[in-house]
């Protein structure tokens, strides 16, 4: 029971979090409420977590010895000691092995976008995330492959700007996270070059512009997806009273109204990532910024309600 336990905390269930970007494709191509849609996008995002499960356990194998001289992950059950390799190894293997099975299963294309973003991660655990730039175009990859597994599972077509939302946004999730990493590591007095090599290559200055780059073109990006998604039309009992309104008043692009919001929520992340220093975890950020959760719940529930009821 306490090898299971410890297999369960390696696993990094919390990080599952992430793979909810599979969602994307059926909410705005407004497949959302198609009968048995939905299922098949839940069934992809279950897979994705067991394969992003399979390379946690593979990655920690990989750097056990430089996890060890970090403040935080030294306390992992393999760099620590206490998960056994052997019950890793096998861990490891059987999750990945049965994940692409049943992908293969699924489908051809989405078995093709499993085993991607399998190999991707196995490169990036073993030399990419030393190389300076392609390590964090290396993430950024794995969040459009996340978006390509739910367009595929259900055969739906995904706007280019809403793609470059999503390569933008883990773009600049990618960069705080390495200098909010940089920022831990030198307060704890660790050899930075020792655990991380590609960090000496990025100089504060530099990741701070690479913040601001990305920062603008995440919300830019999704300002030209949402202007450039289709015009609500004037049906039912809500969008028939703005018939009534002159034409100053009327405004066809409603899905605009969401750009604030996603504004403020980047502006909110990096208020978080430069006075708390806590972007080494986005998706712990996530879950304990109380402010940075109601502005991501509240984004939600605007775009399924402008997209599906209004």
């Amino acid at each position: 029971m306490g090898q299971f336990i410890l297999i369960v905390r390696s696993a990094r269930v919390a990080q599952w979090i992430k793979n909810v970007t599979v969602f994307a494709p059926i909410v705005f191509s407004g497949f959302l409420f198609v009968p048995g849609a939905l299922p098949r996008v839940m069934w992809a995002f279950f897979l994705f977590c067991g394969l992003s499960s399979a390379i946690y356990f593979f990655n920690d194998l990989v750097d056990i010895k430089k996890d060890r001289l970090h403040p935080f992950k030294k306390k992992r059950p393999i760099a620590s000691g206490e998960l056994e390799l052997v019950n890793a190894i096998a861990v490891f293997l059987a999750l990945a092995g049965a994940v692409l099975f049943f992908s293969y299963a699924t489908g051809s294309f989405f078995f093709l976008v499993m085993a991607a973003y399998f190999a991707l991660n196995v490169f990036y655990s073993l030399w990419w995330k030393r190389v300076p730039i392609l390590d964090v175009f290396s993430i950024a990859a794995g969040f459009i492959l996340r978006v390509y597994a739910g367009a595929f599972v259900i055969n739906v077509h995904m706007d280019v700007w809403f793609l470059l939302t999503v390569v933008s946004a883990s773009l600049f999730l990618a960069v705080g996270k390495r200098r909010s990493e940089m920022t831990l590591l030198t307060g704890a007095g660790v050899d930075v070059q020792k655990h991380r090599s590609t960090l000496i290559h990025y100089t504060p200055a530099l990741l701070d512009a690479y913040t601001t780059m990305f920062a603008n073109t995440t919300w830019l990006t999704y300002a030209l997806f949402s202007f450039l998604h289709p015009p609500f039309q004037a049906e039912g009992k809500v969008l028939q009273i703005f018939t009534l309104l002159p034409r100053t008043l009327v405004w066809e692009k409603w899905l605009m109204t969401t750009v604030p919001v996603v504004i403020y929520g980047v502006m909110r992340y990096m208020l978080i990532i430069y006075e708390k220093n806590q972007g080494e975890s986005p998706h712990k950020v996530l879950i304990s910024d109380k402010v940075l959760l109601s502005t991501v719940g509240l984004w939600g529930v605007m775009v399924i309600f402008l997209l599906y009821f209004v």
